[in-house]
């Protein structure tokens, strides 16, 4: 993986669900079931992203941080 942001989305049944973004590395796939399996056996179901998202390209700022309120806005329907 190149980069990933974790970020929290509002959720009917618990409030708030954890959503995961990444970006693989250029010339590479991430599968997101396989990604997702991966992070459950080492840290355990409840912490597991209930969403995985594979993006090429994660929102900056002009310095290289990962904008979350962009990701954010991108993935909550308004």
């Amino acid at each position: 993986m190149q980069d990933c942001a974790v970020i929290g989305l509002p959720d009917d049944k618990w409030g708030e669900r954890i959503v995961a973004v990444v970006q693989p590395r250029a010339g590479h796939t991430v599968e997101a079931t396989a990604l997702a399996a991966f992070v459950k056996q080492q840290i355990g179901s409840v912490k597991t992203p209930k969403q995985i998202e594979v993006w090429d390209d994660l929102p900056r700022s002009k310095v290289g941080k990962v904008l979350k309120p962009d990701i954010r806005a991108r993935l909550v329907p308004r």
